[in-house]
């Protein structure tokens, strides 16, 4: 009877262990393979990246360098298809960027975001990670760049300017109003859910006093009356509900110039002068154009692919392979 409990007993106790070992084993064989499995981009396989603190150029293959990419320019909190449609925005971006742009002497491109895309090291990031995360994030953008390999969006077969920022206040931009020129596939589109997301309001508070200092910087004959009704006064707003032309003083800017004079998050802005400043109340984070990161994490929570993300916000495109 002794034996029989005991045979009964390690019966049980294989019946629990078993699934566990074999998940394990699984787990591990699909992060290895994931990691290693090779795509061949023919000339673009490897990515010369300019690192513009240190000036140095290192190669790295193509979605090797995407994780880079993924890891400085998203929240690794975000839902897996979000973070997928990223991965193929970058890559597709990175294609178009190597193959119609050369501005960086023996590099392919750089690590700025002020002029291509953010990229991070993997040590740097884990660095910044919260504790205890690392390796569940980390997995999460291997996943994403690994399981979209080779994908990238064209439209009429060519590869698009795939851009992209964080938060478009619910709704994105035109090329046009920000840098001029025209692409078919950036239209006007809605997102909504946006607004939950840190990302999407922020203030600029600026002493009377700044603000003339900062126009006389870039309008040496600028003026201004405080004490007249309509000394700061936006004149025009466009599609996107986006400051088109301000009036400030006896000067008139683009919105987007407003943007930057004062460095505000977005051109979705509105004024209050009360007492010595005057305060900015800014709706979205970026430039506005093509793909929203926190409007992909709603679509993303909502039900939608990462196909179905991209399509919300590049018009007439496919994914290609």
């Amino acid at each position: 009877m002794k034996k029989l409990i005991i045979y009964l007993f390690f019966i049980i106790l294989l019946i629990f262990l078993l699934p566990i070992i074999f998940t394990n084993n699984i787990e591990e064989v699909g992060v290895e393979q994931s990691e290693e499995r090779p795509y061949d981009y023919g000339s673009l396989s490897t990515i010369k990246l300019l690192h513009t603190e240190a000036k140095n150029i290192e190669e790295l293959g193509l979605d090797e360098y995407l994780y880079g990419v993924l890891s400085a320019e998203i929240p690794a909190t975000y839902d897996e298809e979000a973070l997928k449609a990223q991965a193929i925005v970058a890559r597709t971006y990175t294609i178009y960027q190597v193959k119609t742009r050369d501005n960086h002497e023996n590099a392919d491109i750089c690590d700025s975001f002020l002029c291509c895309q953010a990229w991070m090291s993997k040590e740097n990031r884990f660095a910044r990670w919260e504790d205890g995360k690392e390796n569940e994030y980390w997995y999460k953008i291997l996943d994403a760049v690994n399981s979209t390999k080779g994908k990238y969006i064209t439209y009429l077969d060519e590869p698009i300017n795939a851009l992209f920022h964080s938060n478009s206040g619910g709704m994105t931009e035109i090329p046009i109003n920000v840098w001029g020129g025209e692409y078919p596939y950036f239209q006007v589109v809605e997102t909504s859910g946006e607004d939950i997301y840190s990302s999407y309001k922020s203030e600029v508070e600026i002493s009377k006093d700044e603000i003339i200092q900062k126009m006389i910087e870039k309008y040496s004959g600028f003026k201004i009356n405080f004490s007249a009704p309509d000394c700061i006064k936006i004149l025009e707003l466009n599609e996107s509900n986006r400051v088109k032309k301000i009036q400030i003083g006896n000067t008139v800017v683009s919105g987007v110039e407003a943007r930057n004079i004062f460095g505000l998050k977005s051109a979705n802005f509105k004024t209050e002068i009360s007492n010595n400043t005057i305060k900015f109340s800014v709706i979205g984070y970026g430039h506005g154009v093509g793909l929203s990161q926190s409007g992909s994490d709603a679509l993303a929570k909502s039900g939608m692919n990462c196909s179905e993300i991209i399509k919300h916000y590049y018009k007439n495109v496919e994914i290609s392979e």
